[in-house]
């Protein structure tokens, strides 16, 4: 029997390690702006008028960012998840 040569090649990211930091400022800046607006939003609608979409939408979308803002973060300082 004849031995097959393994190739094994290493597992990168498809972002450069120095966009890290730009991409967690930039994310989590941006996903704190979209909660400030939704908790404005919540503090200046009355029951009555509030629409349940766009709560969920505005939410939503600040999650997002807040969620990969954090896990650029976490890349940046080292710790790899």
């Amino acid at each position: 029997m004849q031995a097959q040569e393994v190739v094994v090649t290493a597992i990168g990211s498809p972002i450069p390690h120095t966009l890290y930091p730009f991409l967690a400022v930039l994310l989590l800046i941006v996903g704190l702006v979209l909660t400030a607006a939704f908790f404005i939003y919540e503090a200046t609608t009355s029951k009555f008028s509030r629409s349940l979409s766009r709560e969920f939408a505005t939410g939503g979308v600040a999650s997002l960012f807040l969620g990969f803002g954090t896990l650029f973060l976490l890349l940046w300082t080292g710790v790899y998840v």
